[in-house]
């Protein structure tokens, strides 16, 4: 880890990797809780459920230095050795959430356009219910037959590749749950694409949510 980076690099490569039902990565450690609530403290100004792309928001602080460390080669490189696949080049996407609402983490499986995906958690602390912790799924069918879960708290790491059972999601959950993702995608036109909706949807729900 370089004397500038914010994320512990050498505790996400120590993370285990399973193969299944399907290949993922589960980290701790990989930022502390005080470097995560740092990160909070300069966190955007997100105050609407849902993801919001990171190119969309205002950077500072730690918040800005763990973005940084998300956009590496360093973090490319540590995922492409972990999940044995090469991501040279391979365009990747932020996304940052604050608020959570009840509909949000239905299982799901990913759209095609992604190769990998991590979950870099931030949260001081977690109730003791499972609401909002990311269950890896055997299925698509019952959130009851999972093979693992990972709590939201600061500096856990869930990192998988997509595949046709690449199933997850999380019971429902409503209010603060820091989290942010990196996407890596299967090219420039579907990145450009994402993020232009990302942002479009997020500010049409602000929106409507005023209206109201």
């Amino acid at each position: 880890m370089s004397s500038s980076a914010l994320m512990n690099f050498e505790a996400l490569a120590a993370g285990p990797v399973q193969h299944q039902p399907y290949t993922y990565l589960m980290a701790e450690s990989v930022v502390t809780p005080e470097q995560a609530a740092q990160i909070r403290a300069d966190y955007p100004a997100i105050n609407e459920p849902g993801y919001l792309p990171l190119s969309k928001l205002e950077r500072k602080g730690a918040f800005a230095a763990i973005t940084d460390d998300l956009m590496s080669p360093r973090l490319a490189e540590i995922l492409g050795e972990k999940l044995g696949i090469d991501l040279t080049g391979k365009p990747r996407m932020i996304t940052v959430r604050r608020i959570s609402k009840l509909s949000d983490g239905p299982i799901h499986n990913d759209s095609k356009s992604k190769i990998l995906t991590m979950l870099l958690y931030l949260n001081e602390h977690w109730d003791e219910s499972d609401a909002g912790c990311i269950r890896v799924l055997n299925g698509p069918d019952d959130f009851a037959d999972y093979a693992a879960q990972v709590p939201p708290l600061a500096g856990q790491v869930f990192a998988f590749l997509r595949s046709d059972n690449s199933w997850h999601g999380h019971l429902p959950f409503e209010g603060e749950r820091y989290v942010i993702q990196v996407t890596f995608l299967t090219s420039q036109d579907e990145l450009d694409r994402k993020e232009n909706r990302g942002g479009l949807q997020y500010f049409l729900k602000k929106l409507l949510r005023q209206r109201n």
